[in-house]
């Protein structure tokens, strides 16, 4: 009778501890839950997709984005816009490492992906439709995850600059191209 009241306390243990860390993980696994925000817009781009879609490059998008957008390549050196290009972005004091997870010129898809330690990973997926000879179509989608408490705030501030930046896109690569067609700009 002994061996069976040790062996059922021994049960009882095992199971209020197994429970113990369940709920402690599950706490846990609530507390840690971080911010994903996604955020997705079009541009419309009166140029062909060849041309539109090098405005979507690392290296094409310095003719329009302003002088924040500075890539500075890890590799390939020199720098081009190709498939598992690495390079990083400053912001001040911030750095953010870029990786071209996908540049698939046929497929009509591209498909960015940053880091900013301790603040946030962003995916940028951009898909390009052929509208007419003249004209191309951007979708472009950006998915923010926080990965610190002090992350989250800056995935708000971002998805929120994200909704506007379907307006200042379009005027700066609509200015960009208008430019470029009056011989104002190269």
């Amino acid at each position: 009778m002994r061996r069976v009241v040790l062996t059922l306390l021994a049960v009882v243990f095992l199971v209020s501890t197994a429970n113990s860390r369940a709920n402690a993980q599950s706490g846990a696994a609530q507390e840690d839950k971080r911010m994903h925000v996604e955020t997705t817009f079009d541009v419309v781009v009166q140029a062909p997709y060849e041309e539109t879609a090098k405005l979507f490059s690392p290296e094409g998008e310095r003719v329009w984005a302003g002088e924040n957008w500075d890539p500075q390549f890890l590799h390939p050196l020199p720098g081009k816009d190709t498939q598992g290009a690495v390079f990083t972005i400053s912001h001040g004091s911030i750095k953010a490492v870029w990786l071209i997870a996908q540049h698939d010129l046929e497929a009509k898809h591209f498909q960015y992906v940053y880091f900013i330690a301790d603040v946030m990973v962003t995916t940028i997926d951009v898909q390009f439709r052929v509208v007419d000879l003249g004209t191309t179509q951007v979708t472009v989608k950006y998915a923010r995850t926080s990965v610190s408490p002090q992350g989250d705030s800056h995935v708000l501030s971002m998805s929120e600059s994200d909704r506007a930046a379907c307006k200042e896109w379009q005027a700066a690569i609509d200015e960009y191209l208008s430019a470029r067609k009056t011989g104002t700009r190269n």
